[in-house]
């Protein structure tokens, strides 16, 4: 057992002895071999690191070469620059040098010119001065002259000087009133052959190309029954159903011995419309009593409202005019509903409204204004009977209140007179609404109206000084005037013309023109004896 312990003993120190050993062979071959191998490194660190060196002063050499070379021409760029700048700067100066020398030899003959002109100025003042003074001696040695020569004349005519001025005033102003008619009737004829030429052109091509229709309405509209004892229902029991359809719809209805048919009376015309078609659908649906009247006329109400509004788009649309206010649209439909001595208002509205736009064409005006005026110029008298005042006051209030242009609003202001017409849309509206109004078959006017205005027209002529007789004639569109041939002389029967033509236009109110006609005739009657 001692042996073997021994025995590892022994064995462990010579491995501990070798390993020993063998640690110094191996820390000494390290250090050799990390020693050569560092050398080896370095060596060819240095190596590499001379060559990056040299590789980097090459570089800079090159770069110094380019740097050099680029502040060379960066010199030479600067100066070329510097050169060509200071070059133009000279020669700038030199234009502006000569600029200036020409203006300052412009400005000095100029003062030359002024100078000149300056002593001519004197020269003449001089000139007029003496001319003046002489003028002058001449005027006290006129006047002495004048002096001398009325003294003499008073003395021998035995007038006073104002007694002679008032005779010479009024030879003057006998001369000067035939003078100034003779040129009144050339200027009026010269102008009536330019004007009326052009004017007649213009009237008759829009007349001919207007062919809007009229419609003439009364104040009465009938429904036709399918039998008599249908009149039975319509009265109703103690005739309650007539009384509530009268009430609710504010129509007289009057029911006599016209065989199948009953009558509705209203001046309102859209009252007479929804009771007229009110009515025909209680007789088709056959249930007449006092509810069912109610129910069918506020229903038939809300579509004519409807309607009314259909009526104004259709017309805005026909006549292109666009952007119109929607309650102006509705007070347009109304017009449907509403005559002017039989004539439809809104036809009549349309017809002007072409007759605007033909006639604003033809002179070059704004056609679509002119329409615009056109349509509108009536569109007072759609609330005329519940507004107080005329209606072309009505509707100026009712396009300014909607919307429309200061241009609008003056003419359908002025289309009746009610301002001075200024501007040329004024005047075509009132031509236009005249042409639609005065045309044959536009209107109907009473009896009654149409004598009074006949005995009117003469009484006018009849007023005059020298007047004979005057005679309607024409349907009252020409008043001709007899006058006497002692009273009246040839020249002064333009002046009478005028004189009654003024009269007219301020004290009668007509459709259309008049035209006045004097007559002076000389007769000289002798007998064979």
């Amino acid at each position: 057992m001692s042996a073997k312990l021994f025995n590892s003993i022994d064995l462990s120190i010579y491995e501990w002895i070798f390993l020993v050993i063998g640690s110094v062979v191996i820390f000494f071959i390290g250090y050799y071999f990390r020693k050569y191998v560092v050398k080896g490194k370095l060596g060819r660190a240095e190596r590499e690191a001379d060559k990056i060196i040299a590789q980097a002063e090459k570089e800079i050499a090159t770069q110094r070469k380019e740097l050099d070379l680029e502040a060379k021409d960066l010199l030479y760029k600067t100066k070329s620059d510097f050169e060509k700048e200071t070059r133009q700067t000279r020669e700038r100066l030199k234009t502006q040098a000569e600029r200036i020398d020409r203006k300052e030899a412009d400005i000095n003959r100029k003062l030359e010119i002024l100078e000149k002109k300056e002593s001519e100025i004197k020269l003449e003042k001089s000139k007029i001065e003496s001319k003046r003074q002489g003028i002058i001696a001449k005027e006290e040695k006129l006047e002495e002259l004048i002096n001398r020569e009325k003294y003499t004349l008073q003395r021998i005519s035995g007038i006073k000087s104002e007694q002679a001025k008032q005779m010479l005033l009024e030879k003057m102003k006998s001369d000067v009133k035939y003078e100034a008619d003779k040129l009144i009737k050339r200027i009026e004829e010269e102008t009536k052959d330019k004007a009326d030429e052009k004017a007649k052109g213009i009237i008759s091509l829009a007349i001919q190309r207007c062919a809007a229709e009229h419609t003439v309405e009364t104040t009465v509209s009938v429904v036709n029954l399918p039998n008599d004892e249908m009149k039975g229902r319509i009265i109703g029991r103690e005739g309650r159903n007539i009384r509530s359809f009268e009430m609710a719809t504010g129509v007289d209805v009057i029911v006599d011995d016209t065989p199948e048919a009953v009558t509705l009376s209203a001046f309102d015309m859209i009252r007479r419309e929804i009771a007229k078609i009110s009515l025909a659908r209680l007789v088709k649906d056959g249930r007449i009593h006092p509810s069912r009247i109610e129910e069918v006329v506020e229903k038939v109400k809300k579509e004519m409202s409807k309607r009314v509004k259909e009526i104004g788009e259709e017309v805005t649309l026909d006549l292109g005019v666009q952007s119109l206010n929607p309650e102006l649209v509705k007070l347009l439909g109304k017009l449907q509903y509403r005559t002017s001595y039989g004539q439809n208002v809104l036809q009549h509205s349309k017809e002007v409204a072409y007759l605007m736009g033909v006639m604003a064409s033809e002179l070059g005006l704004d056609f679509n204004l002119a329409r615009r005026i056109g349509l509108l110029h009536d569109v007072g008298k759609a609330v005329d009977h519940e507004v107080e005042g005329t209606h072309a006051q009505i509707g100026a209030n009712l396009a300014k209140k909607y919307g429309e242009s200061e241009k609008v609003v003056r003419a359908i202001l002025a289309h009746h007179e009610d301002v001075e017409a200024k501007s040329i849309y004024d005047v075509l509206i009132q031509a236009a609404d005249a042409i639609s109004s005065s045309r044959p078959g536009a209107r109907r006017e009473t009896l009654k109206t149409y004598v009074k205005r006949l005995e009117k027209l003469e009484s006018i002529a009849d007023a005059f000084k020298g007047v004979e007789k005057g005679y309607a004639i024409q349907a009252g569109r020409e008043i001709r005037i007899i006058v006497k041939p002692d009273d009246v002389g040839e020249e002064a029967t333009r002046i009478l013309a005028r004189d009654v033509k003024n009269e007219i236009e301020k004290e009668l109110e007509y459709p259309g023109q008049i035209k006045i006609t004097v007559i002076r005739e000389t007769r000289t009657v002798n007998y064979a004896k």
